[in-house]
């Protein structure tokens, strides 16, 4: 079966990010009620470790276990697994941790959301079978453009703290360690999405862990709600995505998997709003309008392509 073109990613794919664009926009619900019981260094360890366990025992159990790495991936297999670990997970985490402690939590959103701007130069430069035409670029532009009506001026306004720009900062590097990891894991040799994504995860771990022990300690007690959450985010937002986003990127391209940071915000808010009683923001229809108006436009090809095959 022939893998699928960043041109046409086909409707697995599809479907793929469209999970993601879920499973994300839960994570924010799940971090929130785990941070009652945990502290924020503490949560990023756990998730990592957690998630790299559950991977780890997984794919053992189907035959995508470390050794899986050696033989498809070789020394290089393993530097990529470890370098992404340290780029994509240990590093984005430390630093989304510590900025949204200084910063509104909007100016994440918005940040985050813009990753695709931050994608194209390095897709230009770094993987340019991925193709990046007018309309690609009029997409994100209008999918950025939804972001910000959805995030409205909270996002710029200012939190009165002393480390506040530094906050924004490392908000920023972090979104720009998701845009590198991205090309990156394109760049990678083929290996096993499974053994692939918890090598990452484990080598993040190894990083983050002792840190977390050393400025919080040993978590004294294990309250049930924030464990579950905990749980949750380590199995779903961190495993589960780990594995879908190495798959979706290897075969469809990185530009095409940055089309969940349009979906993720807004599912993040429909969340909100239905388990969480939270209002209504007016802008969101204009919002979805124009997000989605992005995606289609920057995915056109690969829509006509997909009804041009269900015609025939």
């Amino acid at each position: 079966m022939p893998t699928p073109s960043p041109q046409d990613p086909g409707l697995t794919n599809w479907l793929l990010i469209i999970a993601l664009g879920v499973i994300w926009g839960a994570a924010f619900m799940s971090m929130t009620v785990a941070l009652e019981g945990f502290g924020y260094w503490t949560v990023a360890a756990l998730r990592l470790a957690v998630g790299a366990v559950a991977l780890t025992a997984i794919g053992t159990a189907i035959g995508q276990g470390f050794g899986e790495i050696t033989r498809t991936g070789g020394a290089r297999g393993w530097v990529y697994a470890i370098l992404l670990g340290i780029e994509s997970y240990a590093l984005p985490f430390a630093l989304l941790t510590w900025g949204l402690q200084h910063v509104p939590s909007a100016f994440a959103g918005v940040t985050m959301g813009m990753l695709p701007l931050l994608v194209l130069p390095l897709v230009a430069i770094f993987s340019p079978e991925e193709g990046i035409g007018p309309r690609r670029i009029a997409g994100i532009g209008l999918g950025s453009v939804g972001l910000l009506i959805l995030f409205g001026p909270s996002a710029l306004e200012s939190e009165g703290s002393q480390f506040e720009p530094l906050g924004r900062l490392a908000i920023l590097l972090a979104a720009f360690c998701y845009a590198v990891g991205s090309v990156a894991t394109r760049r990678a040799p083929r290996m096993p999405p499974l053994a692939f994504a918890a090598a990452s995860l484990a080598s993040g771990a190894i990083i983050l862990l002792p840190i977390a022990i050393w400025i919080e300690g040993w978590p004294a007690a294990w309250p049930l709600r924030p464990t579950l959450a905990l749980l949750y985010a380590a199995l779903f937002p961190t495993a589960l995505a780990a594995a879908i986003r190495i798959r979706v990127i290897t075969t469809a391209g990185s530009l095409f998997m940055t089309l969940t940071n349009y979906m993720l915000p807004i599912w993040a808010v429909i969340f909100g709003i239905v388990l969480l009683d939270e209002e209504l923001p007016p802008q969101l229809f204009i919002a979805l309008a124009l997000i989605l108006a992005g995606i289609a436009v920057s995915q056109s090809r690969a829509i006509q392509a997909a009804f041009g095959r269900r015609r025939g």
